[in-house]
């Protein structure tokens, strides 16, 4: 896709990518990042979390990151999931924005220059997909995940596991996260929307792999997110008043007066 000419946003803007097995890709989602990110803020950074892979992508991390010293890499010892990657990134992003997505360029990073207009009325912008670029049985399995965890947990999203997302940093200072495992977007958003944080939902593309294939619903991945959902269920759900109630406290606590 052509980058967008975009008026610079007054905000500075971390970006993240999860990275396993993802060594095809990890050059290209860095260059379309920085392609963007030039265009849309002055200051800006990027953070290759590096999830213990087996391949070779945190030895290109490292290369990237001494191209430019606005690139960061996090090396976990030990494989931590997709969840626990996803926290260490938004742990170590240090901007007013946050936006994150996969590593394996099923999505184009350059599309968040269709997120941000959308920031200066929300406190997330979710993005969703137009056409899913997998394969049929991939398309199948997903369509089931998403209408039982956005019927599970009440969610009015079009797209629960739609990983392209663009937030406020303060939402992090309102909502902790604790899954590991790919269930985190249904919690993320559960407290999210349950904390009262304004979303808006965009149309993005969606592409095929470059090389590999999803981890996300081999057996024993299904067997562990099944009882990532079930879990999470009885924690947000039947406690959801509670944890919601709480949440939305400290975010008037937080608000400046008028």
């Amino acid at each position: 896709m052509d980058d967008c000419a975009l008026p610079k946003t007054r905000h500075s803007i971390s970006v993240f990518f999860p990275l396993y097995n993802d060594a095809p890709s990890v050059g290209v989602m860095v260059a379309r990042a920085i392609s963007v990110l030039e265009q849309s803020t002055d200051d800006w950074e990027i953070i290759l979390v590096e999830d213990c892979s087996p391949d070779n992508v945190g030895e290109l991390a490292d290369r990237l990151a001494k191209t430019d010293p606005r690139i960061r890499v996090i090396h976990h010892k030990t494989n931590r999931g997709y969840g626990g990657a996803l926290r260490s990134g938004f742990a170590a992003a240090r901007k007013d924005l946050i936006f994150y997505t996969d590593g394996d360029a099923q999505y184009d990073p350059r599309e968040l220059s269709l997120l941000l207009p959308h920031i200066e009325t929300a406190d997330v912008v979710n993005g969703y997909k137009i056409s899913r670029g997998d394969r049929m049985i991939r398309k199948v399995l997903g369509r089931i995940y998403h209408v039982t965890v956005k019927i599970l947990f009440g969610l009015p999203l079009r797209d629960v596991d739609c990983d392209f997302r663009l937030f406020r940093r303060e939402v992090f200072d309102c909502i902790e996260l604790e899954s590991d495992s790919g269930v985190i977007c249904a919690e993320m958003m559960t407290k999210v929307i349950g904390a009262g944080f304004r979303v808006v939902q965009v149309p993005v593309h969606h592409y095929p792999r470059l090389a590999g294939e999803s981890q996300f619903f081999k057996l024993n991945r299904v067997f562990q997110l099944a009882c990532g959902v079930a879990k999470q269920w009885v924690k947000l759900i039947l406690f959801e008043g509670k944890y919601a109630g709480r949440a939305r406290r400290r975010r008037l606590a937080m608000r400046p007066p008028r």
